[in-house]
């Protein structure tokens, strides 16, 4: 194995343990699943961005199977699989825009959100209120963490970014 791909690897796996840890410090948790974290999502989001969807993809799917050993919410086994590997695994998709880290953020961030969106659809709709359509309240469920979580992870990777950057004028040495 080439020094390349054992970097990937050590840094994909360091990314999926500091999401995890980031999952565990939570700012709002919501009454059926789903939370608002600090930043949780920004390790692997990082990690797309920097390695390209395909290994992206596979550290959110292990962040993903973490998740549902440390945090289990289940009541099907198709739900499982919306929800955690399949979800989680989605926020790989930013490595598809890393050329447009926001881009990027919101693609992987919509990748999750479409993927508990169908889980709350099939498997959650008993919690939509009366008279609310499943459709609206799994939209509006899902919605409600995953806004916040977008927010925090474009704002703390595009700081991020721009505290890195080179500033104009700067020759390498």
């Amino acid at each position: 194995m080439s020094r390349g791909k054992i970097r990937m690897l050590v840094e994909g796996a360091l990314m999926v343990a500091l999401g995890l840890v980031l999952s565990l410090v939570k700012v709002y948790t919501l009454p059926n699943g789903g939370s608002i974290t600090l930043g949780s999502m920004i390790p692997v989001l990082i990690f797309s961005l920097r390695y390209g969807a395909p290994a992206g993809l596979l550290a959110g799917v292990a962040h993903g199977l973490l998740q549902l050993i440390v945090e289990p919410y289940f009541v099907h086994p198709a739900q499982v699989i919306l929800d955690y590997p399949l979800a989680f695994g989605l926020l790989g998709l930013a490595g598809l825009l890393q050329t447009r880290p926001v881009a990027g953020i919101a693609l992987g961030m919509a990748g999750r959100f479409i993927s508990h969106y169908l889980s709350g659809v099939i498997f959650f709709r008993q919690y939509a209120p009366e008279n609310m359509s499943p459709y609206l309240y799994s939209a509006v469920y899902n919605g409600s963490y995953l806004l916040p979580e977008l927010i925090i992870s474009s704002l703390v990777i595009s700081f991020g970014l721009r505290s890195f950057a080179k500033p104009q004028g700067m020759r390498e040495a």
